[in-house]
């Protein structure tokens, strides 16, 4: 098993590092400009543009080490050389550094549950409310209004914040959600071909075996014709399921070959299909044959070939009749017979329900039902847009 290879150095670096890099760099071009800059810095007492500038470098570099781990930490030390800096002369200074404690509230909600965001929203708002009962019970001057505004811009951080974690969850649970129907959507597509292909394929293999049987003694070469039949249906079939097999297993590096997708050019090896199993398939096309997308031709042709299938095995009927009908806006098929059956075993097959929905996957009509003089229609209109016809 190989290691896997591991990140550039300057990407495994902490946040804190480049922060703490940055500050030193500021101060050493500062002490460059002036030499007595550190000694500034570290005696801070009555200096109105140093001691600010150490306590928010010191801050910012704590709260970029502790920021994507300990979030509430990083707030309280933001609130603290907040409230440390009180005593400075740069009144500037204790607004930014709780204004970069709402930043963090923000950030919080936005990255952790509730559980753990609202706790620490509660940090600067008790915060604020301690230091202004402080100095009332104390006598010192307050300014209630500003003490509210502090109070007000950590709670609209924190539903800024909140928000934007819902819309993210929002928008996770509609990603997931498609992700499922797609794969519903792929199963159904699956379970659509099998059926279509598999109850074919046995239903003309069962009636050509049966109907060897019944004259294997009498008509030996009719016998072999429905042999011969039942090997070209099994076979077909074979080549179906590897084409099958092979798109599901396309990320095989060495993936097998593929039969190509079956369409209405291949309603002549279905006709003969049926003619072997004793029903006489006529095929009647209209409009300007042209050719359609691949999902139109599939979609025709496993219409046509279960409601052939349904003749063959439910209806009785010696014969039946397919149009194809190339229309401007689209594709229309018909399958009629004069039988007695109902279009399928009733109560137990997904032959119709299969039909209807590959044409509800394009956005066409279907309708399946006896007819009125006897006998079983199935009809489906298939859209085909202008630009998508070759």
């Amino acid at each position: 098993m190989t290691a896997e290879p591991r990140p550039p150095l300057l990407k495994r670096l902490p946040p804190g590092v480049w922060v703490a890099a940055a500050w030193v760099t500021v101060i050493a071009v500062r002490s460059l400009q002036r030499p007595d800059e550190l000694r500034r810095l570290f005696r801070y007492h009555g200096n109105v543009e140093d001691g600010p500038l150490l306590l928010t470098a010191v801050v910012t570099t704590l709260v970029a080490v502790l920021l994507f781990r300990l979030q509430a930490a990083a707030v309280a030390v933001t609130l603290a050389g907040c409230v440390f800096s009180l005593g400075m002369e740069v009144r500037a200074t204790p607004f930014v550094l709780f204004f970069l404690a709402d930043a963090l509230v923000g950030f919080t909600a936005a990255t952790r549950p509730l559980r753990y965001s609202v706790p620490v929203a509660l940090l600067p708002v008790g915060t604020v409310v301690g230091y202004t009962a402080w100095e009332l019970w104390n006598g010192y001057p307050s300014s209630v209004s500003v003490a509210l505004g502090l109070v007000s811009s950590a709670a609209v951080a924190w539903l800024v914040g909140h928000n934007v974690r819902q819309g993210r969850e929002h928008v996770e649970e509609l990603r997931l959600q498609a992700t499922r129907q797609a794969v519903t959507a792929e199963r159904l597509r699956i379970a659509r071909e099998l059926h279509d292909m598999v109850a074919h394929a046995v239903g003309v293999v069962a009636i050509q075996a049966g109907m060897g049987h019944r004259v294997m003694d009498t008509q030996p070469e009719q016998a072999r014709e429905a042999l011969k039949a039942i090997e070209t249906t099994g076979r077909e079939t074979l080549a179906g399921l590897r084409r099958m097999l092979g798109a599901l297993r396309e990320s095989d590096p060495e993936p097998g070959p593929q039969a190509p997708v079956p369409g209405l050019a291949d309603l002549g090896r279905l006709v003969a299909a049926a003619g072997g199993a004793g029903v006489r398939v006529a095929v009647e096309w209209r409009g300007e044959r042209r050719e359609l997308p691949a999902e139109v031709e599939l979609a025709a042709f496993r219409i046509v070939q279960e409601a052939v299938t349904n003749v063959v095995r439910h209806s009785g009927a010696a014969e039946c009749r397919v149009t194809v009908d190339h229309r401007p806006d689209g594709l229309a098929v018909e399958v009629v017979d004069a039988g007695c059956g109902s279009g399928g075993a009733a109560g137990a097959g997904y032959g119709i329900v299969g039909m209807r929905e590959r044409v509800g996957l394009l956005h066409g009509s279907f309708s399946a039902g006896p007819r009125a003089g006897g006998g079983f229609r199935v009809a489906a209109q298939l859209p085909v847009p202008a630009e998508a016809v070759r």
